[in-house]
Parts: C-alpha cells; structure tokens; sequence
C-alpha cells in the first residue's frame, strides 16, 4: 500500500480512479469523485491517496484520506456524508495496510459497505435516506411517502403564500453568487449556534473549501448553489455537490424570520420538480435526525461508523462511545439529549 500525496497523482492514478468508479453504483456519488479530494487538498487540507495495487502492478483501489498525526480520516471529514475506497464491486480491501508509515488508526463515520472487511471494525451502522427524483414532481409523489406527498403540497400552498404575503417566488437551481454563498454560510453558522452543533465553518479552510466548489463547473462535477427569493428576500437556499446524475444535499439554509413557510419544503420542492431539466434522478439527503429528511425521503441506504486500529483499548472506547450515542438517538428522551450527542460527536 502506498500512500501518494493528491497533488502527485499521474494520469495512471486519475484512470484508474475514473475507471473504478465507473464501474461500480456504490460509488456514483460526487464525494467519490476526484474533483471533491482535489477541492479539499487546494483548500488547504492535504490529502493523501493510499493506492493498492495487484499482483500485476495495475491499480486495484484508492482511497483518499486526510492525516491528523497518527490518525486517518476519509478525504472531507467531518463534512463527507459517504465515505470508502474507491475500488471494483465485490472487491476485498486490506483494511490494516492502510496503518503504516505511523499512522495507527483509521476513524470513519459515513462508511459505505463497499467491502466486507470494514465490518469488524464498524462499530454501529445509521440510516442515510435519499429522494428519487426520477420524472420530477409526478415521479415523487407515486413514490413517496404520504408525509412526503402532504409537506409538498404544503409547500405549493406557502408558496402562493409568500407571493401574496411578500413578493413574486424566483427560484434559481444553479447559480455562480459569491455574496449568495456567503448568507449561506452566515445562516448556518448561526443555525449551528442556535442548536448546539459543531460549527463545520470554524476552520476557514472549510470556506474555502466551499468557494472552490462553488467555480468548480466541470461537466461531470460541479458545485451548485439554489436560492428561492420571494420579492427581495432570500426565503430559502442550499450549496451541494454533483456528480452525474446524482445531487447531494449538504448545506441547507433558511431565515428563520420566514420559518413559518417552511422555507425548506419550498426549496426541496422546486428541485424535485427541476430535477428532469438538471439532469439529476437522485438527492442524497445525508445521514440525519431531521424530521423533513424521513418525511421526505423515497428510500435509504446505510453508512457505518467505526475504527479501524491495533489498539484494542482504543478500539474498546471508540465502540462505546458510538453505542452511547445510539442509545441517547434510541431513548424516549432522545430529543433532550441532542446537545449531549453533538458534544460527544465533536470530541
């Protein structure tokens, strides 16, 4: 195993990762795409690719990781919602040869199961859900849930709503506005103060992490930001990633002063329904407890949190911490317990 830092990778190592990817649906997610890992390391935050290869010298996987100390973590921690090795389906992974070159541990929270040998090392497993956008808004409501069908028609009434009340609705799906993508950031900061959560933006590279992306404009990947403005007020707007015909849903703001729309119904709406026209047949909602993502969800999948180490001290604790969180999540007073949860988590 070789770990080659991002900005050394030949073309060798970028048509293997194409190739990979290509060939397995596991990983048509745009956090698996190599423009995300070269977003990250340009930003500020160098990552290193652990390349494997076979017995014939090809490149069988990679995998993208950034190194603090000892410690590995999958490339965009603690903002990558799926996370793995880029490899073929059904493929094995020599898990413990990623622990050289002093590196003694490999943390992982959003874990795909693309390989079977992370299993002993996944210490508790939770729900992602996604919406399947196929045929838009027609396509939705056949497939969801009747909460999905109701909140959508909630947000076509509280659009009208908002046109009378305010002013006309414009949505825009995909727009390249600095000033935009700074109110994004500016409400979720406050959004996480409000609620106790992590602020993911206290880095500053995690800013410029998203401006990169945001004029990243790549055929196959791009960042993309979508506001909803009623008259001249900005109701609703959200900054992802995509990749093909896949849209994930990471940054989700709001005012709070128009929560009574439900801002983010309205938004989530106008995408479904753009969702032909962009080219997208799916939005990954990411791991969550939001009540809008389980009703608005048409399926899931399931992503694994663990440890991968020598250490069994060190593994002893990793697993009792994330079973501590599954039982505070699974507990009557779980919604009491969320500050408690975000504390551990951002531990």
């Amino acid at each position: 195993m070789e770990a080659v830092p991002f900005d050394r990778l030949g073309p060798e190592h970028l048509d293997a990762w194409h190739a990979l990817r290509n060939a397995n649906p596991l990983l048509d997610s745009p956090y698996f795409h190599p423009e995300f890992a070269a977003a990250v390391h340009t930003s500020g935050r160098a990552v290193q690719v652990y390349c494997e290869r076979s017995a014939t010298g090809a490149i069988a996987s990679l995998f993208p990781v950034v190194r603090e100390g000892s410690l590995l973590r999958p490339v965009g921690w603690p903002g990558a919602d799926f996370q793995g090795p880029i490899l073929a389906p059904g493929a094995a992974y020599p898990v413990t040869k990623l622990l050289t070159g002093g590196a003694t541990a490999l943390e992982f929270d959003h874990l795909l199961p693309l390989a079977g040998e992370f299993e002993e090392w996944t210490a508790t497993t939770r729900e992602s859900p996604f919406v399947d956008t196929t045929g838009g808004m027609d396509g939705y409501l056949a497939r969801a849930s009747k909460s999905g069908r109701d909140n959508m028609g909630q947000a076509r009434r509280r659009t009208a709503k908002a046109e009378r009340e305010i002013g006309p609705v414009k949505f825009e799906a995909d727009v390249v506005d600095e000033a935009a993508l700074a109110e994004v950031i500016r409400l979720k900061r406050a959004q996480y103060a409000a609620t106790g959560a992590r602020d993911y933006f206290a880095e500053p590279d995690r800013e410029r992490l998203l401006r990169a992306l945001l004029h990243t404009r790549g055929t196959d990947f791009a960042g993309i930001l979508s506001t909803v403005y009623a008259g001249d007020r900005l109701l609703a707007a959200h900054f992802g990633i995509r990749s093909g015909s896949v849209l994930h849903w990471w940054f989700p703001v709001y005012d709070p002063a128009h929560s009574a729309l439900a801002p983010g119904w309205i938004l989530l709406r106008e995408l479904v329904m753009a969702a032909p026209q962009l080219g997208f047949t799916r939005i990954d909602l990411g791991r969550g407890d939001d009540e809008y993502k389980r009703r608005a969800k048409t399926g899931e999948t399931f992503v694994g949190q663990g440890l991968v180490t020598r250490s069994n001290t060190r593994l002893a604790v990793r697993r009792a911490r994330e079973q501590l969180v599954a039982a505070a999540k699974a507990s009557p007073l779980g919604p009491h317990l969320r500050k408690v949860v975000r504390r551990l988590r951002s531990r």
